[in-house]
């Protein structure tokens, strides 16, 4: 048997749980939600990373689909709510193959069901517009966790990539994650600003999440965890769940994206410009200067780092599908997980290590969140905090 067959062995009995999808996002901005357009039940390679063939190809068995919205979005609360209703649409017409969940409980019995369990986890505090009574309403639609900030700061938190404003978390940052501990809903720290991990592991009695961010020390981006923080897992609980976006995976690709950003200024563009106009200056230099490409290997080795620093205990996968132009040689959708698998198997991780990293780590981290949640709502009401009354 080689090692391919035996991570599809493995993944038949402890499917991934992955941290991060866009599939909803893409699917409002490819076809304006409409499900007959992009029909998932079928392959849809050319168009999106996901689709069910491939979700059960890559021995997905659970999924938590971003219900993303960008922090410039006029109404982002409205935007969030129709990316709920986007995934209920989605579990509404694949029922067969995708099962809602909310709990640890659920995601077992869609595994025993042979299903997908869909959670949903809300992609920056933007998302709840400065109001604990829109996380609350979050979390009654059934999102799971919430990331604290995107690529932008927001008023309570500072974001990985944006000037530093609150130095991490401010007293109403710290409300926020205290009441989403009270509430059981996953503190989610990719995207923000080493300070604010800082200061949410010091404010959560729960385990958090990085639901997409890999390691740091094997390539500089400030998306990355730094092994400080990657230390302070075991005591926490928290799990980091590697992400597989070459522009943070691999060095020379970020170093590839800082010269075409330039180049894109120095013709009077913004960066994440798209127009036309602006693609003809991209395509030009990336014929000038071919992207890097990011391998497997190359993920095994944020992977074999963040298991020397955090342990075994503390991994998962968030693989960031349909939310990046990119993907590595081997991962280039949701259909690869099971090379990342085989790779890992061939330097030396057991099978035991490996239904850790794929199933069992981001079942038990929902299910430790419930049980803080359990505790914390027999003693604590629902905080009526405002941003004015902490910050203000």
């Amino acid at each position: 048997m080689t090692n391919l067959d035996e991570a599809r062995a493995l993944l038949r009995e402890f499917p991934v749980v992955d941290g991060h999808n866009d599939l909803p996002w893409a699917l409002r901005e490819k076809a304006g939600y409409d499900l007959d357009r992009l029909d998932i039940a079928g392959h849809q390679h050319g168009h999106l990373h996901t689709d069910i063939p491939r979700l059960r190809a890559g021995g997905v068995g659970a999924q938590y689909w971003s219900v993303y919205v960008p922090a410039e979005q006029p109404d982002p609360v409205a935007a969030t709510l129709e990316q709920i209703d986007c995934v209920r649409q989605l579990l509404d017409r694949y029922q067969a193959d995708l099962a809602p969940a909310l709990t640890a409980a659920d995601m077992e019995a869609a595994r025993g069901e042979g299903r997908i369990a869909s959670l949903m986890g809300a992609e920056g505090g933007h998302s709840i517009a400065n109001s604990l009574g829109t996380l609350r309403g979050l979390y009654a639609l059934g999102v799971r966790y919430m990331t604290l900030t995107h690529n932008s700061n927001v008023d309570w938190a500072d974001s990985a990539t944006d000037t530093p404003r609150a130095n991490g978390l401010t007293a109403f940052g710290r409300e926020v994650v205290r009441e989403m501990n009270r509430l059981g809903m996953l503190v989610d720290l990719s995207h923000v600003a080493p300070s604010t991990m800082r200061d949410a592991l010091d404010a959560s009695t729960a385990p958090v999440v990085f639901s997409h961010s890999s390691a740091r020390a094997v390539c500089d981006h400030p998306r990355n965890i730094p092994d400080d923080v990657l230390e302070r897992l075991p005591a926490n609980g928290g799990v980091a769940m590697v992400t597989f976006v070459p522009k943070f995976v691999l060095q020379a690709a970020v170093d590839w994206t800082a010269e075409a950003d330039e180049n894109m200024r120095a013709h009077g563009l913004h960066h994440l410009d798209t127009t036309a106009e602006a693609m003809k200056v991209h395509r030009a230099f990336e014929e000038r200067t071919p992207r890097p490409i990011a391998t497997v290997p190359v993920i095994a080795d944020h992977l074999d780092h963040m298991r020397e620093v955090a342990g075994i205990d503390h991994l998962g996968i968030g693989g960031d599908y349909d939310g990046t132009a990119f993907t590595p040689d081997g991962l280039n959708d949701v259909s690869g997980y099971p090379n990342l698998l085989a790779e890992l198997l061939d330097r030396g991780w057991s099978k035991a290590d490996l239904a850790k990293l794929t199933w069992q780590n981001s079942v038990r981290v929902l299910g430790a969140a419930e049980d803080v949640a359990r505790d914390l709502r027999s003693k604590q009401a629902p905080s009526n905090a405002t941003i004015e009354s902490l910050d203000g």
